[in-house]
């Protein structure tokens, strides 16, 4: 079992968890020379040191496809997780591309269900901490989770 920490969301507390990689599903594709990048500086880091932002109600990838994407590539078996609540009004999409400027968060939750993934970096989340809006990446921990620990068993 590990440690639950909590962020300082209102009603919309995040959870901290690991999670076995098989249970995210991804919304968005990946640049491929972004993921090619990133994949080479958490094999010379030897660890990850971000967690993914996750809707709990669907294990839907809302921030971290890069990361997540790497680790699948790495072989891992868990992954570090800030589980949010993805329909709460404290979380915000927006989209980043003129080409879906009428993106709902259903839209985003479909593409991951259908695997009928939307182009790279086609949403940003945010949400509203006490008032005021931040980047949804601001409530992924630190982690530092060695490779190692990260391709071994979920217990």
């Amino acid at each position: 079992m590990c440690h639950v920490a909590r962020s300082d969301l209102r009603e919309n507390r995040p959870e901290y968890r690991l999670l076995d990689i098989s249970s995210l599903k991804s919304h968005e594709e990946v640049d491929p020379k972004h993921l090619t990048a990133l994949l080479e500086q958490i094999m010379s880091d030897g660890c990850l040191k971000r967690s993914i932002a996750v809707d709990k109600s669907t294990s839907v990838v809302l921030d971290g496809e890069h990361r997540f994407q790497s680790l699948r590539r790495l072989n891992c078996r868990i992954v570090p997780v800030v589980l949010v609540d993805y329909m709460s009004e404290d979380v915000l999409l927006f989209s980043r591309r003129k080409d879906f400027i009428f993106l709902t968060k259903s839209d985003v939750i479909g593409a991951a269900l259908s695997r009928r993934l939307l182009p790279p970096k086609t949403t940003k989340h945010m949400i509203n901490s006490n008032g005021k809006l931040k980047h949804i990446s601001s409530i992924e921990k630190l982690v530092n989770m060695p490779l190692t620990t990260l391709q071994g068993e979920m217990r």
